[in-house]
């Protein structure tokens, strides 16, 4: 079903049962899988392409405890040559930069801005309020959690958690959430937990499996329960060398 109001661009090919909604623009020579919904005031950009069953523009449903902000947000826009996997789900409001890759299931949030050229991994789940920045590839069933900054060129792998809640929902109205800082060309391994707050340097090594409850500093390697400082990242491991 599309709506009369919606834009499709010239070649865009739109799959069986696809749902476009009202105000919705899809862009030239993009393709709809089957049972894509697009709700109102969605754009895709041209090239884009939105696999089966996936959901773009979806409005958020807030709890009734939830502080999080309530004003209507403005549509999605996906930009040009990004790739939504099957079973993804996008909110309105979010922001997809250019040759962005959403994999199946994933899960992205009112607000979050994704940067040119990441990968959000299958299951993943970018909060609301989150910002990625380019080139950050996030791997699967990982948590970036709200308020998180998540800086160009960062690594986070598979089962990472962020944390934003020090009370676990104990507090008043005066508690401020604070989401992680992954500062640029970090990496965190597989299953690492990184506690409310904490930052990660730049060109810092998280390894797999820690719990990080204090500041990584740049270019520090962190490892154990809770994560300690053992080493600097060697000068042949960092980033520049690997382009």
């Amino acid at each position: 079903m599309i709506d009369d109001t919606a834009e499709i661009g010239t070649g865009a090919v739109l799959g069986p049962y696809a749902v476009v909604g009202a105000g919705a623009r899809i862009g030239h020579e993009a393709r709809l899988g089957a049972h894509v919904v697009i709700h109102p005031g969605t754009r895709v950009g041209p090239g884009c392409e939105v696999q089966d069953g996936a959901v773009l523009g979806k409005p958020p449903k807030l709890a009734r405890h939830s502080r999080a902000l309530r004003d209507a947000p403005p549509g999605l826009v996906v930009g040009e040559g990004s790739v939504v996997c099957s079973g993804a789900v996008v909110f309105a409001g979010a922001g997809l930069g250019q040759r962005v890759i959403v994999g199946d299931q994933a899960y992205v949030r009112e607000r979050a801005s994704i940067g040119d050229d990441t990968l959000i991994g299958r299951g993943s789940c970018v909060d609301n309020d989150v910002v990625v920045g380019a080139r950050v590839r996030v791997q699967t069933g990982v948590y970036l959690t709200a308020f998180s900054v998540v800086e160009d060129d960062v690594f986070v792998g598979p089962g990472a958690c962020t944390t934003n809640d020090d009370t676990m929902g104990r507090h008043d109205a005066a508690y401020a959430l604070r989401g992680a800082v992954l500062r640029r060309a970090c990496r965190v391994g597989g299953g690492v937990v990184l506690c409310p707050g904490v930052e990660i340097g730049e060109e810092a090594f998280v390894a797999a499996g820690a719990v990080v409850t204090r500041d990584v500093p740049a270019r520090g390697v962190a490892m154990g329960v809770p994560a300690r400082v053992v080493r600097e990242v060697e000068p042949e491991d960092l980033l520049e060398r690997w382009r």
